[in-house]
C-alpha cells in the first residue's frame, strides 16, 4: 500500500538551503544536482516503506512521533507517518553534524 508524501514548507526551504550551499560551495551545479536527485530517491522509499527510517533516540523526538532516514552523505530527513491518512509528512532535512535535536523541538 503506497502511501503519499507531503513535504512540509519547513522542508522545502531547507531542502533548497542544503543544494544552494552544495552548488555555492562547490561552484558546480551538476554536482548539486545530482545530490538532490540522490535525495529525493531515498526519500521516494517511504511512499512504499513508511517504517524504513528509524525512531529517534531522542526521547522529545520520538514521544512527538518523528522519524529519521538518513539521506545521502549527511543529511537526516525528519518525517510522521499518518496511517490513517496513508501520508508521510516530510518536516525537516538537517546536517547530522549539527545538533539537530535542538532545530527540530
Amino acid at each position: 500500500m503506497s502511501h503519499e508524501l507531503i513535504r512540509t514548507n519547513s522542508f522545502d526551504e531547507e531542502l533548497f538551503d542544503v543544494i544552494y550551499h552544495i552548488a555555492s560551495s562547490t561552484h558546480d551545479r551538476k554536482t548539486a544536482l545530482e545530490y538532490l536527485d540522490e535525495i529525493e530517491k531515498r526519500v521516494s522509499v517511504l511512499a512504499e516503506f513508511p517504517l524504513a527510517g528509524k525512531i529517534p533516540e531522542s526521547r522529545i523526538l520520538s514521544r512527538q512521533g518523528f522519524r529519521i532516514l538518513v539521506v545521502a552523505r549527511n543529511h537526516l530527513v525528519f518525517y510522521k507517518v499518518d496511517s490513517v491518512n496513508e501520508q508521510i509528512i516530510l518536516y525537516h532535512i538537517v546536517d547530522a553534524r549539527r545538533n539537530y535535536v535542538r532545530l527540530i523541538r
